[in-house]
């Protein structure tokens, strides 16, 4: 054990997380095969906690009580040291909680927790928000973790795509401008695949903003695969770089972007969750190394 990154082990996975953002930056399978992104010059991240924000507000700017404070894309958790609370051989949690400098930014007392676990080839992530204050809490917290495209080298990145839990006929949404589009438009996706492309992600991500899904399969025909189910999240990103990377961001969400029309006060902002003082919100997912 590190101060700034710790290791938890099992049989079936190894994943490492770093105490700056609270980021899982390796994630590999019982063979010692990384699955992550590894922050390449595509994308310098590899697995990024979203919160207060999901996506971009307008202008980067949050609104509350009739001030304006700067809160750029996908919010400040990711970049901010968060301090150690446990960190044992199979599962860790780290905490941030608000400061003067998250405070110029967002307006409100919170603690956010983090937890990392593993069982058997099962990565569980449990995020948990307490509101500390003494006003309604709002916010937004998502999940962005990159996997290798492909995770099998010699792979073509056309051999892969998505397998939801459910069949997904509902619209999707997408950004124009970091910002969510007004109109929807018809889903890629087939029953309950969606084949994945470069070309998928020219009007950027794939967003779900409804989906019937609370878990969806990343594979091939051969070579490993991943699943990642969800409880809390409401919404799914899918996104690539548009210019094409080697990594797939597998998303589950509690907000999204602002819609292009909006530029009110944060607190009425579509997708924002509300939580009372005193109260908590517990989110989680996890990845299942296959």
């Amino acid at each position: 054990m590190t101060g700034e990154r710790h290791t938890l082990r099992s049989e079936e996975v190894t994943a490492t997380i770093a105490a700056d953002g609270a980021e899982l930056c390796s994630l590999q399978n019982a063979q010692r095969l990384e699955l992550l992104w590894q922050a390449g010059p595509a994308w310098p991240r590899h697995a990024p906690l979203l919160f207060p924000i999901v996506g971009r507000l307008k202008n980067d700017q949050l609104r509350h009580r009739g001030k304006i404070y700067p809160m750029t894309q996908h919010g400040f958790a990711r970049d901010q040291p968060f301090n150690w609370a446990k960190r044992g051989p199979t599962c860790c949690t780290l905490i941030l909680t608000d400061s003067a400098t998250t405070r110029s930014r967002y307006p409100f007392a919170f603690r956010l927790a983090v937890s990392y676990t593993l069982k058997n080839a099962d990565l569980e992530v449990t995020l948990e928000i307490t509101n500390t204050g003494e006003e309604m809490l709002p916010a937004s917290i998502g999940a962005h973790p990159a996997f290798n495209w492909p995770l099998l080298a010699g792979l073509e990145k056309e051999a892969y795509g998505l397998t939801f839990s459910d069949e997904e006929p509902s619209p999707i949404r997408r950004l124009k401008g970091g910002l969510l589009k007004a109109e929807s438009q018809t889903t890629p996706i087939r029953g309950r695949r969606l084949s994945l492309s470069e070309r998928l992600f020219d009007e950027d991500a794939v967003i779900l903003d409804r989906p019937a899904s609370r878990s969806v399969r990343y594979a091939a025909s051969r070579g490993p695969s991943i699943d990642i189910c969800w409880e809390g999240f409401r919404e799914l990103g899918v996104w690539s770089k548009p210019s094409g990377a080697p990594f797939l961001c597998i998303e589950p969400w509690h907000g999204y972007a602002s819609p292009e029309t909006f530029d009110g006060e944060f607190a009425d902002k579509p997708g924002v969750m509300h939580i009372a003082p005193a109260a908590k919100r517990s989110l989680n997912y996890r990845i299942r190394a296959g």
